[in-house]
């Protein structure tokens, strides 16, 4: 989600993510959500869905000063709503844009891919190192065990490598 300028949610009425989405905290990250299957005998599933999203909505805070997250409802097969999805895409990008928040967020997603590229290859050398594995190993055996704490572990790993 940190790596994205937009974040759409796509629910589907009845299958019980309207209270999956609030527990997991997905509506938080929601930049829109759409709710699908709001065609023929979905229509009305669709729309009560939809109302409960909203509902919803109002107690979270916004994921910004200029954007509250709209729920809309869609239909992929029969291209009900799909324009309206676009369209609001097409919203939040300018208001990034003109507020200065889309460089600011590109600034943020360059750092978060820094530091997490780091944090794999900073892993995956400790994996490949033999004698790094061999302590890890031990590490994770004793942890495990109850032999030691975990806080203590990372520290007698860190401590071999620095």
């Amino acid at each position: 989600a940190d790596m994205v300028d937009f974040f759409l949610v796509l629910m589907l009425p009845g299958a019980g993510d309207e209270l999956q989405g609030i527990k997991k905290g997905v509506l938080e990250l929601a930049d829109m959500i759409a709710v699908n299957k709001c065609d023929g005998d979905g229509r009305l599933r669709a729309d009560q869905a939809a109302t409960h999203y909203r509902r919803a909505l109002h107690i979270i805070e916004p994921k910004g000063p200029n954007w509250q997250a709209p729920v809309l409802t869609v239909s992929a097969i029969a291209e009900i709503g799909l324009d309206n999805v676009w369209s609001e895409i097409g919203r939040h990008h300018g208001l990034l844009t003109r507020s200065g928040e889309l460089e600011t967020l590109r600034s943020d997603q360059r750092l978060n891919w820094m530091w997490s590229m780091l944090e794999s290859r900073l892993l995956d050398r400790l994996r490949r190192d033999a004698g790094t594995r061999e302590a890890i190993d031990r590490a994770e055996a004793r942890v495990r065990s109850g032999a030691m704490l975990p806080t203590r572990a990372v520290d007698d790993i860190l401590d071999r490598l620095i």
